[in-house]
């Protein structure tokens, strides 16, 4: 099998596995980092919501072979580290605003919304309301309304 190696949550990770399989099931099945969630497998649901170098991404969507060895996925289980802090502002404000119900689609959300909050940031302007509606991210709960107070409150505070 052939080996593949990228930058993992800070560290190098190296797995044997083939060039087809989505990164999302390296992830949770290799390497056993299970906060990126399965919903739909096809990147509508956006559960599995990561970063990869920095910006939203989905796992599911992403072959193996297309991840190089320089390429830094960034997962909710290494986001505090992003901050040096035991919780990331977004989910200090997640736990503020009681956002989460079921919590399956909560990392997806987080993840998502830390890089929608620094794209913003990236053009000189703080987060809104449009921002905010481009979030596509699926929660069956419906706690959007917390979702969208929690990302405005927590944008304030990195």
């Amino acid at each position: 099998m052939p080996q593949h190696t990228f930058i993992l949550n800070g560290k190098p990770v190296t797995v044997d596995v083939e060039d087809d399989v989505r990164l999302l099931w390296v992830l949770r099945d290799v390497l056993g980092v299970t906060g990126p969630k399965y919903g739909c497998g096809l990147g509508v649901c956006q559960a599995c919501t990561s970063h990869l170098n920095g910006k939203a991404f989905n796992p599911c969507s992403v072959p193996l072979k297309d991840v190089r060895p320089d390429d830094e996925v960034t997962t909710i289980e290494g986001l505090p580290a992003t901050v040096g802090k035991d919780l990331h502002p977004i989910q200090e404000a997640w736990l503020e605003y009681d956002v989460a119900q079921c919590g399956y689609c909560q990392p997806g959300q987080i993840m998502a919304a830390v890089a929608k909050v620094k794209q913003a940031r990236a053009t000189g302007r703080e987060i809104t309301e449009t921002d905010l509606d481009e979030i596509r991210n699926v929660c069956r709960c419906g706690t959007y309304h917390r979702i969208r107070e929690a990302i405005v409150e927590g944008a304030k505070h990195f």
